[in-house]
C-alpha cells in the first residue's frame, strides 16, 4: 500500500512538484507537467509523451537531451486532459513541430487528439504515434487495440534520439512507429496496486497464485496460475512472445533488446534472477541481445508484478537505442551538452477569457453554479460506489475521477460568479475546469459536454424550454463525436435515453421541470439496463465477461448527476 502521503487528492501533484525540484538539471515544471530544462535547437521536434500519473520512471523520469522533450502527467491512473497536453507542448515545442507517443488507452488517445486539434488550429504541426506493445490485450489481427505497457520506452527513445539528430517531423513520426510495430511485451503479477488513501487494492491475487496479462492501471489479468519459480516465470515470459513475432523477423540471428520490467514491488535482486533465465532463454533460441535492460521502468505503484519486452532491431533502431540519452531516470552513452534555459521561459498558465452576461444569464448562472456545487456533494457521497462498479472491469477509477472533476467545476464556477459571467461563460469555464483536473475520459466527455450546454445557453438572456433542449442535444452530440455509441456500455447508454425523452417531452410542450423529471426516470432505467451489456469501448472491454451483471459506472453516475440538479432546475422555473 502507499503509505506516505497528505491528502490523497493532492499526491500526483505533490508528487511532481517534489520530482521537479529534486531534479532541476533536467526539468522545468510547465503546466500540465513537465518539460526539459534544457534548451534544444531552433526547427528540433519536441517528442511529448504522458500518460496517467503512478508510473513512475514513465512519464517525467524520461524527459531530458536524447529520449522526451516534455511529459504530460495527469492524475493518479486517469489520463492528462487536453488542456495538459497542450500546454506541455506549447512549452516543449522548438518550431520543428510535436510528436506526441503514448499508451493505447481511452482517455489518453481523446485527450492528446483534442490538445492535437488545438495545437494544429495555432498553427503547430502535430503527428502521434500510441504505443500497443501489451500482447495479451488484443489478439494480432487487433494489434492496432492494444494497451501500451513498458513498450513505450522504446518507441520513445528511437524517437527522441531521432529528433536529438535533426530529423523532420515526419521522419521522426515514422520511426517512432517502426518501433512500435517491432515492439512486443508480456506481464504478470503477483498483487494489485493500491492508490494513496485507499483500504483495498485496485485487485486482488490469492496468496500463492499469479495474474496473468493485467494491465498497469489495476486491470486485472485475464488469467491465473500458480506462481512458478524464477526460472519457470522467465519461460512463461519468452515462450509468449516468441510466438508472435514482428512481419519479417525470423528469431535466429534477429537482434531484439529485452526489458525486464519490475512494476513497483519486485526487487532488483529478483528481476536479475529471472533475467539469468531470459538471457539463457533468448540464447537458445538464437536471438542476439543487445543493451538490455533490467529494473523498473514503466511501474504501477506498489504493484508486485514483472513484464517482458522484446523490441526487434533493424540497423537504424539499433543505433537511435544506442544514442546518448541523459534524463533523470534513464541515461545511456555519453553526456548530450545542452544549455540550460533561463526562468523566464517557463510557460505561464493561460485560463479562459469569457465575456460579461446580460443581467438575466447572470442570474441563471448563479443557479448553474448551484446546480454544480451539488453535483460535488452528490459526487463526495457515492465516490466510493462508483469506484467499486469500475473496478469489476476496469481500473476503478471513475468515482475519484468524476469527483476531481466535479470539486474543480465547482470551485472555478464560485470564482467565476464574482466576473459578471453568464450562463454560457460559467459553464465553458466549469468545462474546463472538470476537463483538466478529472483526466482520462470521464473528464473529456464531461468537458465536451458542459462547454457544448454552455454554448447553447449562451449569455444573453434566460433560455427557453426550446433553447435548454437544443443545448441538451448539442451536450449529447459533442458526447457522441468522441465515438461510443448505445450499446457499448458507457455513459452513452444513459445520455440518449435522456436527450431523447427531453426532447419528446418539450416537444409535447411539458414545461422544462416536466421534461426534465421524465428524462431522468429514462435515464435511470437505461443506466439500470446496461448490467445486461457487453463492454465494447474503453479498458473494460478486455474484460468484457467480467463487466456483465454490473452496471456501467458512467451512465450511473450521469443519471445521478441530472438528477441531482433537478431541484435546481424546477426552482429555476419559479423564479
Amino acid at each position: 500500500m502507499t503509505r506516505l502521503f497528505n491528502d490523497p487528492a493532492d499526491f500526483a501533484d505533490e508528487a511532481a512538484d517534489g520530482f521537479v525540484v529534486a531534479n532541476q538539471r533536467w526539468v522545468r515544471r510547465v503546466h500540465g507537467g513537465v518539460a526539459r530544462a534544457t534548451s534544444s535547437p531552433d526547427g528540433t521536434v519536441a517528442v511529448v509523451i504522458g500518460g496517467g500519473s503512478g508510473h513512475y520512471p514513465a512519464f517525467g523520469g524520461l524527459v531530458g537531451p536524447g529520449l522526451a522533450a516534455g511529459a504530460a502527467m495527469g492524475n493518479l491512473f486517469a489520463s492528462p486532459s487536453a488542456q495538459q497536453v497542450a500546454g506541455v507542448a506549447r512549452a516543449a515545442e522548438h518550431g520543428g513541430g510535436v510528436l506526441f507517443s503514448y499508451g493505447n488507452y481511452a482517455g489518453d488517445v481523446l485527450n492528446f487528439d483534442a490538445a492535437a486539434r488545438t495545437l494544429e488550429a495555432s498553427g503547430i504541426p502535430v503527428r502521434t504515434v500510441v504505443v500497443t506493445d501489451d500482447v495479451v490485450s488484443a489478439p494480432a489481427e487487433l494489434a492496432s487495440e492494444r494497451r501500451g505497457i513498458a513498450g513505450d520506452l522504446c518507441v520513445f527513445k528511437v524517437a527522441g534520439a531521432a529528433a536529438e539528430e535533426g530529423r523532420t517531423l515526419d521522419e521522426v513520426t515514422a520511426v517512432a512507429s517502426r518501433a512500435n510495430d517491432r515492439t512486443r511485451s508480456f506481464g504478470v503479477a503477483f498483487s494489485g496496486c493500491s492508490l494513496p488513501g485507499a483500504d483495498e487494492p485496485l485487485f486482488e491475487v490469492p496468496e500463492g497464485r499469479m495474474a496473468i496479462g493485467m494491465g498497469i492501471h489495476g486491470e486485472r489479468g485475464i488469467d491465473e496460475t500458480d506462481v512458478p519459480t524464477a526460472d519457470g516465470l522467465a519461460a512463461l515470459l519468452v515462450e509468449r512472445l516468441l510466438e508472435e513475432l514482428p512481419d519479417g523477423v525470423t528469431a535466429d540471428g534477429a537482434r531484439v533488446v529485452p526489458i525486464l520490467n519490475g512494476l513497483g514491488s519486485v526487487k532488483y535482486e529478483e528481476l536479475f534472477v529471472v533475467y539469468r533465465s531470459v538471457q539463457r532463454l533468448l540464447d537458445d533460441a538464437g536471438v542476439v541481445t543487445v543493451e538490455p535492460e533490467v529494473g523498473e521502468l514503466v511501474t504501477s505503484f506498489d504493484m508486485a508484478g514483472v513484464s517482458l519486452t522484446l523490441f526487434w532491431l533493424d540497423d537504424e533502431l539499433e543505433r537511435l537505442w544506442a544514442a546518448p540519452a541523459d534524463t533523470p531516470a534513464f541515461r545511456k552513452g555519453g553526456a548530450v551538452a545542452a544549455e540550460r534555459l533561463p526562468e523566464s521561459e517557463l510557460e505561464a498558465d493561460d485560463g479562459i477569457v469569457v465575456g460579461t452576461g446580460s443581467a438575466e444569464s447572470q442570474a441563471v448562472a448563479v443557479r448553474l453554479a448551484g446546480a454544480l456545487a451539488a453535483v460535488r456533494r452528490v459526487l463526495d457521497e457515492h465516490v466510493d460506489e462508483l469506484g467499486e462498479l469500475d473496478a469489476v472491469a476496469g481500473d476503478g477509477d471513475h468515482g475519484i475521477g468524476m469527483q476531481r472533476g466535479a470539486h474543480a467545476a465547482d470551485a472555478a464556477a464560485q470564482e467565476a460568479l464574482g466576473r459578471d459571467v453568464g450562463a454560457g461563460g460559467l459553464l465553458a469555464i466549469a468545462a474546463d475546469a472538470w476537463s483538466d483536473k478529472a483526466g482520462g475520459t470521464s473528464g473529456a466527455v464531461w468537458g465536451a459536454a458542459l462547454e457544448a450546454l454552455g454554448r447553447g445557453i449562451g449569455d444573453d438572456s434566460r433560455p427557453s424550454a426550446a433553447e435548454v433542449q437544443s443545448a441538451v442535444h448539442a451536450a449529447a452530440e459533442a458526447v457522441l463525436a468522441f465515438g461510443a455509441v448505445p450499446g457499448d456500455k458507457t455513459m452513452v447508454d444513459a445520455l440518449v435515453p435522456f436527450d431523447d425523452a427531453f426532447a419528446a417531452a418539450v416537444e409535447r410542450g411539458a414545461s422544462v421541470p416536466d421534461a426534465w423529471r421524465s428524462a431522468v426516470t429514462a435515464a435511470h432505467e437505461a443506466a439500470d439496463a446496461t448490467a445486461d451489456l457487453v463492454p465494447r469501448k474503453g479498458r473494460a472491454k478486455t474484460h468484457a465477461e467480467q463487466a456483465v451483471g454490473t452496471k456501467d459506472p458512467g451512465a450511473v453516475s450521469f443519471a445521478l448527476i441530472v438528477e441531482t440538479v433537478t431541484p435546481v432546475i424546477e426552482e429555476g422555473a419559479r423564479s
